[in-house]
């Protein structure tokens, strides 16, 4: 099958150089739990025509430094993108800006959230186990972060699927749309994350609040483990359609 990744953002230009492009990363976050996946990607955050749907088996969100909120002339008709596949029932993953797209495009409110900046190592509470889980029975996973904005309702017909204090709808599944969507980076290292947080270091981000995150990155996150359920819910999406 083929994956569609939109691509929203671009890594920040002080470090883009020295790591892969968001596409790359969830092609390799993916990959080794779907042999079979191809991927194409489509940078509508340079300018890129959106894809026919006619053409399109799933579709991937990536995440951004915008906000489902900010008047990009690329916003509008991504949101109508996400409505449209959904209307077709065309299988649809988010994660972080891409969580809060597909979120808001079927009817959530997501805002700044006045908690502020969540970044570092997060855990999340399992609330529901989904059939794309698979064999998991953990109680909890964990996941990199970095964002202020955070989704504050539930769409019509999602479900939570995990959360937490500071992310109360941390992952939703939207039922028979069908889509899923992650508010953590399950694609971004230990390293990237710690690079990303070191670019905002002494301006957004005190000294110790950079240190805190990067220290609590020490202890290994679930990244493989969220990218067998991406396998999971394409194959098993795949397979209906």
């Amino acid at each position: 099958m083929k994956l569609t990744i939109i691509e929203t953002g671009l890594p920040p230009e002080s470090i883009r150089a020295d790591w892969p492009r968001y596409p790359a990363m969830f092609q390799a976050l993916i990959a080794p739990h779907l042999p079979e996946l191809e991927t194409e990607s489509v940078a509508i955050v340079s300018g890129a025509d959106f894809p026919d749907l006619d053409a399109v088996d799933a579709i991937l969100v990536t995440g951004s430094a915008a906000g489902v909120y900010e008047p990009h002339p690329w916003m509008p008709p991504l949101l109508n993108f996400i409505q449209r596949a959904a209307a077709r029932r065309i299988p649809q993953i988010g994660v972080c800006f891409g969580h809060q797209a597909i979120a808001k495009a079927l009817g959530a409110t997501v805002e700044k959230s006045d908690k502020g900046w969540g970044i570092g190592r997060h855990v999340y509470d399992v609330r529901a186990r989904p059939e794309w889980m698979g064999d998991f029975h953990g109680k909890t996973f964990s996941l990199g972060v970095s964002h202020q904005d955070q989704v504050l309702s539930l769409p019509p017909g999602a479900s939570v699927v995990a959360c937490s204090e500071f992310t109360p709808f941390a992952v939703l599944d939207y039922g028979l749309v069908p889509a899923i969507s992650f508010q953590g980076h399950p694609e971004f290292s230990a390293g990237f994350c710690r690079a990303l947080y070191n670019v905002r270091r002494g301006s957004v981000f005190g000294e110790d609040t950079v240190d805190a995150a990067s220290e609590s990155l020490e202890t290994p996150v679930d990244n493989a483990l969220v990218g067998s359920w991406m396998a999971n819910f394409l194959r098993q999406h795949h397979k209906a359609g």
